[in-house]
């Protein structure tokens, strides 16, 4: 798997820090992240609120890692507090919750045992400007970026959160055009990007940003930015203890930042801000936060790939990773062929590894390679051509072995999605598998996975539908993160981790809350409970929920929840009370403007919605036990 797990150990996205009036302040506490079981050589995931992950207690017994995208401004404010008390006695009494995150979340960015002596003499070996690289000229290529971000309420869809900044690095790749971190400028309202040795602030646009792989695509149309600019030459995959130059903004001063170290690991790894596998390599060069969308270095100068996460614990030291070129390269090419990031395509398949010779044995399997199907999702293309127990012994003609890799290099072996993530939207794999002991080649068409229960939310603002007071809204991972675990309730947690979409389009849609009122009197205690069905017609998504609200005639809206729970509205006094709800809670429309479209059914028949939910997690990692994996 890409992460053997420690206890206590986080992924950490490196942002740039928030800065309020008083104080620097860690941009991503706000953002997503997901949670993983700590297993032997694999991991788990499983995806919890942001509240609980920022606030629970880390068990050495339980065994989890957390990947969060967080920076650590507190850590070193507090030890500069410590040391000139005066100039930060103001600094308390800023907005340190605006990330609604508990400081006690917080830990040092491994300086975790040192003291004041020993955290200065960190920075001397480690933040200098070498003589070497201090007039190399594509240090002068990297960039400050700083950014304004205004993320959406979940809980109140209708509008957003305060506004807050943050700041970055970037990196000039030629045609005008820079590249960052996709958590860098994540709801962004403003982006400025400042060169090296300049004091002056230019406006950036944002051309496309990938979630799953965290990278974002800048332009600055200014040609006084671009005078005298000399992009960056991507280089190779760099090979085991090559040299690798780390360079940014990062926390602890407002001039550039050199650290040195070298290339530990390549392999698939898990990506924070995506929650998903790619590519990564792993450095031990010390990465910041601030970091986040710098470059990466070699020994020629060349970008072997962009800064963005690391990996705390009480345990490990100096593991930090960087997007490699190849993905970069995935990114661009997917931006430049369809004119926009459409995403890593996926095989669709839950995949259990064949070490164990009996199982082999009873599947016809000769030789010692190939995974079992276990699951495929019914959105994918797989479901057309693959069946559960089919053996996938190759793809694209490359073999698979029983641990599910696949050769890579010379002599070293990847995990077998690094082959799908090679490949675009739309593209055709040929799998060679083994049904019922007969090998047989079959075409898959690789598309992006459809999720249930999405990680991010495409837009500027959450889906909502208001009828009479009752706040109706999809269930998404950033809405269990603002609602908290407790108040989601286990069975929408259970449906939200373990259940596959069976079409495209397909939404959980939830009662959020009740907005009190005469008429909706009784049912002001109701929320955060799904409802199925509207007028006995089964939901599919809040669209089709809207579109049987506007079209319906009869004299009451009868809306059924789980565990046979009914709401049932007066339809002429629930329009007449729409507009003083609307007015008294100060709320400018009934419905996001996504509803207003006209709705397109993209369901295949009820019957794939009354069919029970799934039991097989959606992550993209390792689940359940090392034997199983999804491709």
């Amino acid at each position: 798997m890409a992460i053997v797990a420690t206890n206590n150990s986080w992924f950490s996205v490196l942002t740039s820090t928030y800065t309020s009036p008083c104080c620097s302040l860690s941009y991503y506490q706000r953002q997503l992240s997901t949670s993983y079981r700590s297993i032997p050589l694999a991991t788990s995931p499983k995806a919890i609120s942001q509240k609980s992950r920022d606030s629970k207690k880390q068990s050495p017994s339980s065994g989890k890692i957390k990947i969060r995208r967080e920076t650590e401004a507190f850590s070193q404010k507090k030890r500069l507090a410590k040391e000139n008390p005066q100039s930060y006695a103001d600094a308390e009494h800023g907005k340190a919750n605006v990330g609604r995150t508990r400081l006690t979340a917080f830990k040092s960015f491994g300086t975790q045992k040192k003291d004041k002596k020993g955290f200065l003499n960190d920075l001397k070996e480690q933040q200098v400007e070498t003589g070497n690289l201090q007039d190399a000229a594509f240090l002068n290529a990297v960039v400050k970026v700083y950014c304004t971000h205004t993320s959406p309420d979940y809980s109140l869809p209708w509008q957003k959160q305060r506004q807050y900044t943050s700041t970055g690095s970037a990196f000039m790749i030629g045609d005008g055009k820079l590249l960052t971190n996709a958590h860098c400028v994540e709801h962004d309202t403003q982006v400025k990007v400042k060169r090296r040795g300049d004091d002056t602030k230019y406006v950036a646009k944002v051309l496309a940003r990938g979630v799953e792989c965290d990278i974002a695509l800048l332009s600055v149309e200014s040609e006084e930015f671009w005078k005298g600019a000399e992009p960056l030459r991507f280089g190779r995959l760099p090979r085991l203890q090559d040299a690798v130059t780390v360079v940014g903004y990062p926390l602890g001063g407002d001039t550039i930042s050199v650290t040195k170290g070298v290339v530990s690991r390549i392999e698939v790894t898990s990506y924070a801000h995506g929650s998903s596998d790619l590519l990564g390599i792993q450095i031990d060069a010390a990465i910041n936060p601030g970091n986040s969308g710098g470059p990466a270095f070699n020994d020629q100068g060349e970008c072997i790939g962009v800064a963005f996460q690391v990996i705390r614990s009480d345990e490990v030291e100096n593991i930090g990773y960087v997007i490699p070129t190849t993905v970069v390269s995935h990114f661009l090419n997917d931006f430049e062929r369809n004119g926009k990031y459409t995403g890593f395509p996926s095989l669709g398949v839950l995949l259990q590894k064949l070490e164990n010779p009996a199982l082999r044995a009873c599947l016809k399997v000769q030789s010692n390679e190939g995974v079992l199907v276990r699951r495929i999702e019914p959105t994918s293309d797989s479901h057309n051509v693959l069946k559960e127990r089919d053996v996938i012994v190759s793809f694209d003609g490359v073999r698979v072995g029983s641990e599910g890799t696949v050769p890579f290099r010379s002599s070293e072996r990847i995990a077998f999605r690094y082959l799908i993530s090679q490949k675009f939207a739309g593209d055709v794999a040929e799998l060679g598998i083994i049904r019922a002991g007969a090998f047989m080649k079959v075409q898959a068409v690789l598309n992006p996975r459809v999720h249930l229960v999405p990680y991010h939310i495409e837009g500027d603002q959450p889906s909502y539908l208001i009828i009479a007071g009752l706040v109706f809204t999809p269930l998404s991972e950033p809405l269990i993160d603002e609602e908290c675990e407790d108040t989601i309730g286990l069975k929408l947690l259970a449906k939200a981790r373990y259940s596959l979409a069976r079409f495209k389009g397909q939404q959980i849609v939830i009662l959020s809350q009740v907005l009190a009122n005469e008429v909706n009197i009784g049912y002001e205690d109701m929320g955060n409970q799904q409802v199925l069905k509207f007028n006995g017609t089964r939901i599919r998504n809040i669209h089709h929920l809207a579109h049987l609200v506007d079209s319906c005639k009869d004299k009451y809206l009868v809306f059924e929840f789980e565990d046979n729970y009914l709401a049932v509205l007066d339809r002429e006094a629930a329009t007449s009370a729409s507009a003083s709800i609307l007015k008294g809670y100060g709320i400018p429309s009934e419905r996001s403007s996504d509803l207003l479209e006209p709705y397109v059914d993209s369901s295949r028949g009820d019957q794939e919605l009354d069919q029970d939910f799934g039991d097989s997690p959606v992550s993209n990692l390792e689940i359940g036990f090392d034997g199983i994996i999804w491709a």
